[in-house]
């Protein structure tokens, strides 16, 4: 029981996924340490100077959907923290009471600029302890070296994630998939977006994630514990396994006539070994202007062994009408269409209803 206390309270986190953070880290405050000495000499004070970039490094490679290591509350939060902290120890010579009133001030008027972001706390603090290199920096302290650092920090966490496959700046997907105000199908039932708040308000408590963010990951909670009561139904129960499918050479007109002549919306393209590539529709075929190869688009995949219900999200994305069942070598064994869905969550429900009027 004990060495739970060792046990990392960040949800989600991974080895590799720290170690990618300390590497970026390490290039991180290389950089802001020299961008720092070339700023204000090579003294002992640039070692303080670089200490919020760590801070701010923490939390840009190692957490960067938090809410506090988006761009603006980086760049902002101790931008506008250093120069509270420079502004106070201009007025207040006392250093206790300055560095207290730094830090208070830093986190007011972070709340307010919607830039909150802990290392400003440092980079406050820094403002007034920082020694004669920032007292000789003066008012441009704030912007050389703290905001030019930030940017530095920034710029290179937004391509070491792009370079990791990681999505910095953190962004939402949009809410519906076909250019309107409503929510997609899978989030009009369930939980609503003020059942949300209310929670939050009864708990009373402050989280480090996105109110969005809390949304999407509760309504991943919801769909793995329908998918692991609902286990027993796989892929392979209810797919079609007569499919129709195209060769990347067929023409447009050709995969037209297809989709028109089975009355169906997807077509799995395959290359010349029988492999799964892509998929095209209509919405693909309106820009073809020779081949399909050149317009498919991604196909959805799933195996044959997986719960069915796992495929919900890709069915109810807006944008996705069919899964394609594929084995180990991408040959395909069949496809699950929306309506096949549709017929196996109303069977599934049917006994359960039953049940309860019974």
């Amino acid at each position: 029981m004990a060495f739970r206390l060792f046990v990392p309270i960040l949800a989600g986190a991974t080895l590799r996924e720290r170690l990618t953070a300390c590497i970026g880290a390490v290039i991180g405050i290389a950089l802001t340490g020299v961008t720092s000495g070339l700023a204000m000499g090579k003294g002992a004070d640039v070692a303080m100077l670089v200490a919020p970039m760590g801070a701010s490094a923490v939390l840009l490679f190692a957490v960067p959907s938090s809410p506090l290591a988006q761009p603006w509350s980086i760049i902002g939060g101790n931008t506008i923290s250093a120069l509270v902290g420079v502004t106070v120890a201009h007025f207040v010579h006392d250093t206790v009471i300055a560095s207290g009133l730094a830090v208070a001030l830093a986190i007011a008027t972070m709340s307010f600029t919607r830039s909150l972001h802990p290392p400003g706390g440092a980079a406050a603090l820094t403002g007034v302890l920082g020694g004669p290199a920032v007292a000789a920096a003066g008012f441009l302290f704030p912007f050389v070296p703290v905001a030019l650092n930030s940017i530095i920090l920034v710029t290179l966490g937004f391509l070491f994630h792009k370079l990791s496959r990681r999505s910095y700046p953190h962004v939402h997907q949009p809410a519906g998939g076909h250019g309107t105000a409503d929510r997609p199908p899978a989030e009009r039932v369930g939980f609503r977006p003020e059942d949300v708040d209310a929670a939050l308000s009864a708990l009373d408590e402050t989280f480090d994630i996105d109110r969005d963010d809390l949304e999407r990951l509760l309504r991943q909670v919801e769909l793995q514990a329908m998918v692991r009561s609902q286990r027993t139904l796989l892929c392979k129960d209810i797919m079609s396994r007569d499919v129709i499918s195209v060769p990347e050479t067929a023409l447009a007109d050709e995969a037209r006539k297809q989709l028109i002549d089975h009355n169906i919306r997807t077509l799995p393209v395959v290359d010349t070994n029988g492999r799964l590539t892509g998929a095209v529709g209509l919405r693909e075929l309106t820009r073809a202007t020779d081949t399909v190869k050149g317009v498919m688009s991604r196909a959805g995949t799933a195996s044959s062994d997986t719960p069915a219900m796992s495929l919900l999200p890709v069915l109810t994305d807006g944008r996705s009408h069919a899964v394609v069942i594929v084995d180990s070598e991408r040959h395909i064994l069949g496809l699950i269409t929306q309506t096949d869905m549709l017929a196996a969550a109303a069977r599934v429900q049917a006994p359960a209803q039953l049940k309860a009027v019974a």
